[in-house]
């Protein structure tokens, strides 16, 4: 199996607070440590009840200080959010207080709605300079050049890793372009993943950082002692891409017996297709679907996604996925 990583997007269950999903990630992510996994992941959202990591370095150092061996980062910071400068600092701070073991996933997307958008004064246009935002973030991790007038203090000479997240064709180009990792964001936007790993692949210029190219495909998994059950547990997604239709962004809700009676016939056509790249089974087949999408892929390393309500039952899909991992 390929190397496997976790996808946390700390999520805050109905009746609890973003302290108790803080402490379910920290809990989770000691755990994966234990498990073998590569990476622990958060991403950058904003203006969401049922997400708590929209201040993702700040997460970040908090389970980088409570874990041991495995790598912690941003899947991914939306860098047009932010001045290259400021995230530089950020992660050259944490790369200085977690020497080896941080990574910084950038994406262009806003991570939230245009309202919220305009709450944190981001410029609309501020996409159209992701490659130079890039560009730019790369020399402030680079050597500090004769005449430097500005520099990220911790950061500089740091060479912090990173990565290019999308869920098209544009990011798979970026990446091809500077050399770096790809992340595809198929656990929610599968629809153009083959496209855009041929692309990434065909296009891939050796850097620094990366002598070939190195794609992670993002996918839902949720493994459980039997079908049956793991189907139950993938309700609690299945219901959050239904209400995101819905235009109703909440907290994550516990499964159900039946999500027929949750959704529409044309919700749950939209809704699959959006999670094509979901798993749900026992280990074995879990296992079995595993080996047959990064057949099918090429997949490098696979950023696993677990939405599942029930604390005990996520620690226990990652366990068994844990050892799907090992086998």
């Amino acid at each position: 199996m390929i190397p496997l990583s976790v996808l946390d997007l700390v999520p805050v269950r109905v009746g609890d607070t973003p302290a108790d999903a803080f402490r379910y990630t920290l809990d989770l992510a000691r755990h994966a440590d234990e498990w073998g996994f590569t990476r622990y992941w958060m991403a950058e959202h904003h203006n969401m009840t049922g997400i708590a990591s929209a201040a993702t370095s700040v997460v970040i150092g908090y389970v980088a200080n409570g874990t041991k061996r495995i790598r912690v980062g941003a899947g991914g910071i939306m860098l047009p959010n932010h001045s290259p400068l400021v995230i530089a600092e950020q992660f050259g701070t944490l790369e200085s207080l977690f020497p080896g073991r941080i990574d910084l996933g950038l994406g262009r997307a806003p991570g939230t709605d245009q309202v919220t958008m305009r709450a944190m004064r981001r410029d609309p246009r501020s996409a159209e300079r992701f490659p130079e935002d890039v560009a730019e973030l790369q020399a402030f991790f680079g050597p500090v050049t004769p005449g430097q007038a500005v520099r990220a203090v911790p950061g500089a000479g740091l060479n912090v890793p990173l990565w290019i997240l999308g869920s098209s064709l544009y990011g798979a180009q970026v990446a091809a372009h500077f050399g770096l990792p790809y992340a595809f964001a198929s656990h929610f936007a599968p629809d153009a993943l083959m496209q855009a790993l041929e692309v990434y692949r065909q296009y891939f210029r050796p850097s620094a950082q990366l002598q070939k190219p190195h794609a992670m495909v993002g996918v839902n998994v949720i493994v459980a002692d039997t079908d049956d059950e793991a189907r139950r547990l993938f309700t609690s997604l299945q219901q959050r891409f239904t209400n995101m239709l819905r235009n109703q962004r909440g907290q994550m809700s516990p499964p159900i017996d039946d999500i027929e009676q949750y959704w529409t016939p044309a919700e749950k056509h939209q809704v699959m297709q959006m999670l094509s790249c979901s798993f749900a089974g026992s280990r074995d087949t879990v296992k079995r679907l595993l080996d047959a999408f990064i057949e099918k892929t090429g997949a490098d390393e696979l950023m696993v996604s677990g939405a599942i309500f029930d604390h005990a039952a996520r620690l226990r899909s990652y366990e068994l996925l844990g050892e799907i991992g090992r086998m």
